[in-house]
């Protein structure tokens, strides 16, 4: 089975996170982190920011409801029993707090077939609600036995 490269472009609909105080303690508790900025309220006030802050890879959190539609697409054909993850690469703007509602938009930035393997290329934009940009991604998906 040959990839289909005709996807390459797709856009998808936006999706929306509230990013709620106790989802971010949450997360930085499940990662080992101890920086009371992603704990204590009062601590990130001191700091200067509205509420707890968000550990970076939170970015995960928000992000990757925007990247599930495609990888369930059938235009994009993605044989999802056969893919496993390649890689992630992240860009981050503005810190992200909770409060903030993050609006996310993917796309297809690639598709291609390399050793009988597809690759699938999907690239985020996340915002926040003053449209400020929080983070860029860029999750790359293999599928085995694509070729």
């Amino acid at each position: 089975m040959a990839v289909n490269t005709e996807a390459i472009g797709k856009m998808f609909a936006p999706t929306t996170y509230a990013v709620g105080r106790e989802k971010v303690r949450e997360y930085a508790a499940a990662v080992g982190e101890t920086n009371p900025l992603y704990f204590d309220p009062e601590a990130a006030r001191g700091a200067g920011y509205a509420d707890v802050v968000a550990p970076p890879m939170f970015a995960v959190v928000y992000a990757s409801r925007s990247v599930v539609p495609a990888l369930f697409d059938p235009e994009i054909g993605i044989d999802f029993a056969m893919m496993v993850h390649g890689a992630q690469d992240f860009r981050w703007g503005e810190l992200v707090v909770a409060g903030d509602e993050i609006t996310t938009t993917a796309r297809v930035s690639d598709i291609s077939e390399r050793a009988g393997m597809g690759f699938y290329v999907f690239e985020t934009e996340s915002r926040n609600q003053r449209g400020d940009p929080v983070c860029a991604g860029v999750w790359t998906n293999i599928v085995r036995g694509a070729g």
